[in-house]
């Protein structure tokens, strides 16, 4: 569903954990082998059927079985912890994940041919986010936190699509003047804050924010002025009950006309068109400046493909396999388009009409990754952060306690890192 929200790990054994994983598998028969993928998206479980199915006709030899946990998480956890890991996994650039490919959970693809069939700057970011550079996954799809917005509602109430900030919101004024809701938010669920918070803070920061953070010679309150202020003034313009509505329930009134603009990725619009079929959904890269030049579009790995480090040479060899064959353009440009992303294979385009625009940007790299994906864990994990920022906005405080409540959380997770 969304590749932003991301859940505590306790991985502080993991390392403990590897040699015993190692020991409990045993090789499989040259001629024949089963692997298990454990991916985290409900919303595609029927494409990763048909993959798998048209995978298995042209490798009679392996046989690929698809898990789909309510947590991906939780269940990683546990499976390591007994010792009987998934061969291959595709999850988000998560906590989770980065604690496990600290600790030889998965192994690397350094040198390997794959490395040149999707975008480099993707791996890069996976290599950022674990802090080594070594890339522990593929970047398989990438999401975007662009503006969606219904096409009927645009026309309705005679918006053109914004360019820069001042625009978004005057046209956010146009439309409560005529009756109209111009965001239809679902903050009942926190996690839904840190869509539009990532998008106005990576774009209002120094470049050099999250080094400064963390040398101590920056802070919120110092940094995060505009985006808090922004944030503030986003909720004006929201539903009478944005926050007692939650995620799917926004889902569910946008998708049916409620409101003109969503602040959501680029990951719900399955969910969307599964609630009502006919609607007709557009997006526009978030403004979040006054500099149409400089403003850039918030982009991550939506899913990434990690084989696991089980010590079975024909389980990993077997997983490889279906990498590539996930990694062709055709394989490759389906799933994306049915999972609401782009796709990180070479030379594949957005097909779907409602992102379309946004291939632009991914293709000139005019795209920064979410800042809360180098928060400390103690803060990005289990809705933290978002939860201080929706506790703010619904009692109206002020930007000075946003950023202040802000502040204190960030040093008390460095305390405990």
């Amino acid at each position: 569903m969304k590749s932003l929200k991301r859940v505590t790990s306790t991985m502080m054994t993991l390392s403990l954990l590897v040699p015993t994983m190692l020991s409990t598998y045993h090789v499989a028969s040259a001629n024949s082998v089963t692997i298990t993928l454990l991916q985290n998206k409900p919303e595609v479980v029927n494409e990763w059927n048909t993959l798998i199915k048209n995978f298995e006709k042209s490798h009679p030899g392996i046989t690929v079985k698809q898990v789909n946990p309510p947590n991906i998480d939780l269940a990683l956890q546990a499976d390591v912890a007994k010792g009987q890991v998934p061969d291959l996994v595709a999850m988000g650039d998560d906590a989770t994940y980065i604690s496990m490919a600290k600790h030889g959970i998965f192994t690397s693809w350094q040198g390997r041919k794959e490395l040149k069939l999707v975008a480099p700057a993707y791996v890069k970011m996976l290599e950022n986010s674990v802090g080594n550079p070594t890339p522990y996954a593929l970047p398989y799809t990438i999401n975007a936190v662009p503006v969606l917005y219904n096409v009927t509602l645009m026309k309705k109430y005679h918006v053109a699509i914004p360019k820069t900030w001042n625009q978004l919101i005057a046209d956010a004024q146009k439309i409560k003047k005529a009756g109209g809701t111009a965001f239809y938010n679902g903050w009942k669920d926190s996690w839904t804050l840190a869509v539009p918070w990532n998008a106005l803070t990576t774009n209002n920061e120094p470049a050099n924010f999250q080094h400064l953070l963390v040398t101590g010679k920056a802070s919120f309150i110092k940094s995060d002025k505009v985006a808090a202020s922004d944030m503030i003034t986003l909720a004006k313009y929201g539903q009478a009950n944005e926050f007692g509505t939650d995620y799917n329930d926004a889902n569910s009134g946008f998708a049916n006309g409620k409101g003109v603009f969503y602040l959501q990725g680029t990951w719900v619009l399955p969910v969307l068109r599964a609630d009502n079929p006919k609607v007709k959904i557009g997006s526009f890269v978030f403004p979040a400046t006054n500099n149409p030049k400089k403003t850039k579009m918030v982009s991550g790995v939506d899913s990434l493909l990690a084989v696991t480090n089980s010590g079975d040479t024909a389980k990993e060899q077997a997983a490889q396999t279906f990498v590539d064959f996930l990694l062709s353009k055709t394989n490759g440009g389906n799933y994306a388009n049915i999972a609401g992303a782009f796709s990180t294979v070479r030379g594949v385009k957005a097909k779907d009409p409602a992102i379309a625009g946004l291939q632009t940007y991914i293709d000139a790299g005019r795209v920064i990754d979410f800042d809360d994906h180098y928060y400390p864990a103690a803060m990005a994990a289990g809705n933290q952060y978002e939860s201080s920022l929706q506790g703010s906005l619904s009692t109206q405080q002020s930007v000075t306690s946003i950023l202040k409540s802000l502040d204190t959380m960030y040093q008390s997770a460095i305390a405990h890192q």
